[in-house]
């Protein structure tokens, strides 16, 4: 049914793997839209409870967007962009049934996004996230400067943005960014196992739970707002074009 990204139905329990292993899941175009459209109907639909979002194969959850056509775009297109990925990843964050990511290998840029959009999250022992937005020149841009900040305070979400290096699953667990990390082969029976003791629950007490936990970040509209205005400025610097010319060319950055 969809090009990028496989879904599977179990009791209730809705399976969201993105299907893009040669790329490492790597988010394109093609791949927000089926999220989106999946989320959407995962909301509708009265026989689906909740849902668990993953990568397929253990190499990668998402290695982040897929920046090859960025070079060819300009200012109102970052801003666009940003503003796109925000509006699909607030969609999932704010779906009032419980969605979970069960993250192997790499989490990066959009990757690590997704997965703060969800709910919680489990991660394999060999997972690695990362805000690496800074070494392309610009700055995350799908909600991570906000919910990364919430998920594990200012200090370290500064460090880690500015940095941008990758921690591994179990710095990732110390800071609060994941809720468990597993070895790769127990990381899928743990979370539906959770999922299942979570579903089995009164599904509108879990809705107003959702929606009442979510109230106490209910301030981050500004904060979108000032995030997609901040990477459209860098989107169309000189140095996102030396950070994205030199990631493609696979060569450090020379950054004036």
């Amino acid at each position: 049914m969809y090009s990028t990204i496989i879904t599977e139905q179990h009791e209730g329990l809705l399976k969201i793997i993105i299907n893009r292993p040669d790329k490492l899941n790597a988010l394109s175009e093609t791949v927000l839209a089926e999220l989106k459209e999946i989320i959407l109907d995962l909301r509708k639909d009265s026989t689906l409870k909740g849902a668990l979002i993953t990568g397929a194969g253990e190499k990668s959850f998402v290695a982040g967007a897929d920046i090859s056509g960025f070079l060819k775009a300009g200012r109102n297109e970052g801003e666009q962009l940003a503003k796109h990925g925000q509006d699909i990843f607030s969609l999932i964050e704010k779906t009032q049934k419980p969605i979970m990511a069960a993250v192997y290998g790499f989490a990066l840029g959009g990757g690590c996004e997704l997965a703060m959009s969800c709910h919680f999250r489990y991660a394999s022992a060999t997972a690695k996230f990362g805000q690496p937005e800074i070494n392309l020149g610009i700055i995350p841009g799908y909600g991570g400067t906000q919910r990364l900040t919430r998920l594990i305070g200012k200090g370290r979400a500064m460090e880690m943005m500015m940095k941008g290096d990758m921690i591994d699953a179990q710095e990732a667990y110390r800071i609060g960014l994941v809720n468990k990390v597993v070895s790769a082969e127990k990381l899928m029976d743990e979370a539906e196992n959770t999922m299942r003791v979570i579903l089995s629950k009164p599904q509108p007490a879990l809705a107003a739970l959702i929606e009442a936990t979510n109230a106490a970040h209910d301030d981050t509209t500004e904060g979108f707002k000032k995030e997609a205005e901040a990477f459209s400025r860098a989107f169309a610097s000189d140095e996102m074009i030396e950070g994205v010319t030199a990631f493609l060319e696979k060569r450090k950055p020379n950054f004036k």
